[in-house]
């Protein structure tokens, strides 16, 4: 008996677009499998690494405990036993009323001290309303200097002659302080004038509104070879 197929089911006539449509379809998704990326899972696994990795790095803060000083040592205790002694019982040491007196004296030469204080630090004058002077003017002062004065033999011998100029400070007290050479001429000549300077006596101070101030004062002296 013979098989008989009907042409419109017959599936040996479609073989070669069943064939294609497969091709075409293992091609899309071989195209599909190389295009396919992983980025996003490999960024999103970054992003975790590092944010795991900061969370560890964190340091935690501590406080430093403050030291407290520590307290201050007890008073000493101050005994309460007092020691009786009879009327009758001698005793060895002596009052010495001589410490006393040195004491006394000790603080009264603290309380002078801050005067001499004040005058050192008072002010020097050049020109005021009564100026200092010599023990019998000007004039007895030339004279003081022509006395005193002593050539040295050195400058005798090598002629040197001139005149020094010599500045010194008349205090309050009329003492001579504070002797320098303002022009000299020879350092021989120069220390002979600053010694005559030095030596002489006390002077009546400078006063300024009645008050005694110190003055500065030059003095020329003349070296001169006969």
């Amino acid at each position: 008996m013979e098989v008989k197929k009907s042409p419109k089911v017959d599936l040996e006539n479609k073989k070669t677009l069943f064939m294609q449509v497969g091709m075409v379809v293992a091609l899309s998704v071989i195209l599909i499998a190389f295009e396919w990326t992983s980025s996003d899972a490999k960024k999103s696994e970054f992003d975790s690494i590092q944010e795991a990795a900061v969370e560890e790095e964190i340091i935690p803060i501590t406080r430093q405990e403050e030291m407290k000083p520590p307290p201050p040592p007890p008073p000493p205790r101050v005994s309460d036993v007092l020691t009786i002694v009879e009327d009758d019982v001698k005793l060895d040491e002596e009052l010495d009323l001589r410490e006393f007196e040195e004491k006394e004296e000790v603080v009264f030469t603290n309380m002078v001290a801050p005067q001499e204080e004040e005058e050192a630090d008072a002010p020097v004058f050049f020109i005021v309303e009564k100026m200092p002077e010599f023990p019998g003017g000007n004039e007895a002062l030339q004279r003081y200097i022509a006395q005193s004065i002593k050539y040295p033999v050195i400058a005798q011998e090598n002629g040197i002659q001139g005149r020094v100029f010599v500045s010194f400070v008349v205090n309050a007290k009329g003492q001579v302080v504070d002797v320098k050479i303002a022009r000299g001429v020879d350092a021989n000549l120069d220390k002979e004038a600053i010694r005559v300077v030095m030596a002489m006596p006390t002077w009546t101070p400078g006063e300024q509104r009645g008050k005694k101030v110190k003055v500065s004062y030059t003095v020329p002296i003349n070296f001169v070879l006969q």
